[in-house]
């Protein structure tokens, strides 16, 4: 087997940029994904969760099976992602309740639809989790993106996003849509809020071009 693959260190410019805003191309990429709205304090959004890490869990623990997946490499499993947009944008950002999202955690490269399937039978016979009927692979690329890490709270991200725009005016770019990707190095339940390592991610365009 070869060496273990560790995203922080062998795609780090995707996983720990900088503290301060930069432009990077973020390739194809394939994913677990759930979408759905709401409150991510809610219990719907943690089953979410848990069910892609279930999952991505066992996708990593396959190595043990007697039917290992053809190309498997040992690797870290990836951090939790979410890209996030509102219901009705009449309404404040800071009202949670009308988020709209879909979470969603990187898989190796070796994963495909079948084995998708077969790991989704694997763990709905050990999990009753209402998400897994839900979860799908896909894959997701941002393309031309503006990023940063984001220190502190959730709340104070705001801050973060308006260098980022800032950033992007002084250097010719034009952000492209109202989306934007968030992906969690730490985890809320055990991490002090000042203390949470949050990447923020949006779409971009050099301005006077559109891919």
């Amino acid at each position: 087997m070869s060496k273990k693959v560790d995203y922080k260190k062998d795609f780090k410019p995707l996983y720990v940029p900088k503290t301060s805003p930069e432009i990077v191309q973020v390739p194809r990429m394939p994913f677990f994904m759930v979408s759905g709205s709401g409150d991510p304090n809610g219990e719907e959004f943690a089953l979410a969760t848990e069910a892609l890490y279930s999952m991505s869990y066992a996708v990593r623990m396959s190595y043990k099976s007697e039917n290992v997946p053809a190309g498997y490499y040992e690797y870290t499993v990836f951090p939790l992602e979410g890209e996030w947009d509102l219901v009705d944008r009449s309404i404040p950002a800071t009202n949670k309740s009308n988020f709209k999202y879909t979470i969603m955690i990187r898989q190796p490269d070796f994963m495909t639809e079948e084995l998708f399937q077969r790991f989704l039978e694997q763990v709905k016979k050990k999990k009753s989790n209402p998400f897994l009927e839900t979860i799908r692979f896909d894959y997701a690329e941002d393309g031309l993106s503006c990023q940063m890490m984001h220190l502190g709270s959730f709340d104070d991200e705001p801050d973060s996003f308006a260098r980022m725009e800032a950033f992007c005016t002084e250097e010719g770019y034009i952000r492209t849509s109202k989306l934007h990707r968030e992906i969690y190095l730490s985890d809320p339940r055990k991490t002090e809020p000042s203390k949470l390592e949050t990447v923020l991610r949006f779409p971009v365009h050099k301005a006077g071009i559109r891919e």
